[in-house]
């Protein structure tokens, strides 16, 4: 029997009448198990695929449960995919949504039509889900994954400190979402659930239910770091701030560490490979130059930069492969960013290899990230994204004071001392396009920036 499954049977059973849900109301944990009965035998007999389609709500997860107990497997789609994407992700499964209209055919049902006769749980070998790539730089591929879970399994035990207290902001059907509830569930803790972001609700809910766990990215850490609520609200409770997705800006984290306390860590991983590195509070403690570290490459992974700069990784939080693909293996996956390593083997991302632009007549290649860390640097500045327009380098920034282009353009003259690593071009914008999960959307802003 899966290992996952039958950990996450027993945490259901032990959890009594204590909180697992907080989202317009409470869900105990026995709640949650009578609900995850009723869907399970309202579900029926399958051994295809199932896709969940539902927005963050207790339902999401126990649903995604019980189709991996009917032995299904279970499609998680994003709630931001094109619907060209969802339909072709989707086709041949069944769909559970709360948005029956956006699935014009096929074996659609609704919660309600899932309420059915509880019957024996009974978890089969293994947990199979598929999960979309980000798609933010091209059509997402679909992602297979199995043995990740068992492994969650051994990661997430009870805390002996007793349970403690989550806070979800990231889509359930992303998989940082995903990890970041049922790893709360095999802890035995209480996840209090947001739909959607919000910067002002997410320092309400830290003081409100006293939140000692959450994840953000890093344009949500600026947002929930630079709104006019944070100071006077009581942030003592985080034990746990981890950050990811994307590239920090090192003075953001030095920022998190000095308004958080030495509780605030970033990682580094991939839907087709969740833990590739991390760093903790302790490790960046008086070593201000690893501000720009991803960390150290986690046990039981390995990470090796090619000759291209870019990072290729293999391991046991792998993927089992694309659908339709061949197993991954023991082989190397590349990752698609680019990076170096220190002398003491902590990782430093560079950006993606496909954002890097080829600049000038010399054709110097200029990774985006980099620029963009050093306009997020200027004190006027906020946010920033740079992107290529044929050779030249186009950013688009928020700023929070007077500034103008030439100031940022002359600031970057400054750090770089190099005149292609200089934006040719400065839009300013109230705010940067963000995915459901909260990473910058260049493809959307640069469709929205009109160009010269």
């Amino acid at each position: 029997m899966s290992f996952f499954l039958t950990k996450v049977l027993a945490a259901l059973d032990d959890g009594g009448d204590r909180p697992l849900f907080v989202h317009d109301g409470v869900t105990t944990y026995h709640q949650a198990r009578a609900r995850l009965r009723r869907l399970h035998g309202g579900l029926g007999e399958t051994e295809a695929t199932l896709a969940v389609d539902l927005r963050n709500r207790p339902e999401t997860v126990l649903v995604q449960l019980a189709g991996l107990l009917r032995g299904a497997t279970v499609l998680l789609v994003p709630a931001s995919a094109p619907i060209a994407d969802r339909l072709a992700a989707a086709s041949g499964a069944t769909v559970v949504t709360d948005r029956p209209h956006a699935w014009p055919a096929g074996d659609v049902r609704t919660l309600d039509d899932l309420d059915g006769d509880p019957e024996p749980l009974n978890p089969p070998e293994a947990a199979r889900l598929l999960f979309p790539t980000g798609g933010t730089t091209g059509s997402p591929k679909l992602i297979r994954h199995s043995g990740i879970y068992d492994g969650m399994a051994h990661i997430f035990t009870p805390s002996p400190d007793g349970p403690g207290r989550t806070l979800l902001v990231a889509p359930m059907t992303h998989m940082t979402g995903n990890a970041t509830v049922l790893g709360a569930l095999l802890r035995r803790d209480t996840v209090v659930i947001q739909d959607g972001f919000d910067a002002g609700a997410v320092l309400d809910a830290i003081q409100a239910h006293r939140i000692d766990t959450l994840s953000l990215t890093p344009p949500r850490l600026a947002a929930v770091l630079d709104h006019p609520k944070r100071p006077e609200t009581d942030l003592t409770s985080v034990r746990s701030l981890s950050l990811g997705a994307a590239p920090l800006p090192p003075h953001r984290l030095a920022q998190a560490l000095d308004v958080f306390g030495p509780v605030v860590g970033q990682g580094y991983g991939l839907t087709e490979a969740p833990m590739i590195a991390s760093i903790s509070a302790a490790e960046l403690a008086d070593r201000p130059e690893r501000l720009g570290s991803v960390g150290r490459i986690v046990p039981g992974m390995e990470a090796r930069i090619t000759g291209d700069g870019e990072v290729e990784v293999r391991g046991l939080s792998m993927m089992d492969g694309y659908l339709g693909g061949p197993e991954i293996g023991a082989g190397w996956l590349r990752t698609g960013d680019l990076g170096r390593f220190d002398d003491e083997g902590y990782l430093y991302l560079l950006g993606r290899a496909d954002d890097v632009v080829v600049v000038g007549e010399h054709g110097t290649k200029v990774p985006t990230t980099v620029v963009e860390h050093a306009l997020q640097a200027h004190p006027a500045v906020r946010s920033a994204a740079v992107f290529g327009h044929g050779d030249r380098l186009h950013a688009v920034v928020v700023a929070t004071s007077e500034v103008t282009a030439a100031d940022l353009k002359a600031h970057a003259r400054k750090t770089f001392g190099q005149e292609h690593y200089v934006p040719a071009r400065v839009d300013f914008a109230d705010a940067l396009p963000l995915t459901d999960v909260g990473k910058v959307d260049k493809r959307a802003l640069a469709q929205l920036v009109t160009a010269p």
